[in-house]
């Protein structure tokens, strides 16, 4: 169900203290942590407190708590010090999402490449 905690989602056991992270910043709504697998010298997950497959779904759903994902993700390429970063919200399998639960990715500390993939 969307919005509600999943037992099987790894996203939601970060956010229920049942899985460690390191948290860089947190929110009444959001969650920010650093990748366990980094694609950057700064990668940093946002992800929404409640539950949604992905960022289309939060969007029709909650989409004041999207806008609080995209903002914390400003908050973290700023407390960073990033000038440049780049958000990423990858939404299904095809597109490289590997868990099931909204996240915004910031990427910084090196030159991006266009297009990307």
């Amino acid at each position: 169900m969307a919005g509600a905690a999943k037992q099987d989602c790894l996203f939601c056991k970060i956010v229920g203290g049942q899985i460690p992270a390191t948290v860089v910043r947190e929110t009444e709504t959001t969650v920010a942590f650093r990748d366990i697998n980094p694609q950057a010298p700064t990668h940093v997950l946002v992800i929404p407190k409640v539950h949604h497959p992905d960022a289309a779904s939060l969007a029709v759903a909650e989409p004041a708590i999207l806008a609080d994902v995209v903002r914390e993700a400003g908050e973290v390429a700023a407390d960073e010090k990033l000038d440049s970063y780049r958000i990423v919200f990858n939404t299904g399998s095809g597109a490289g999402q590997t868990v099931f639960h909204a996240h915004a990715h910031v990427l910084g500390g090196r030159g991006m490449q266009w297009p990307p993939g």
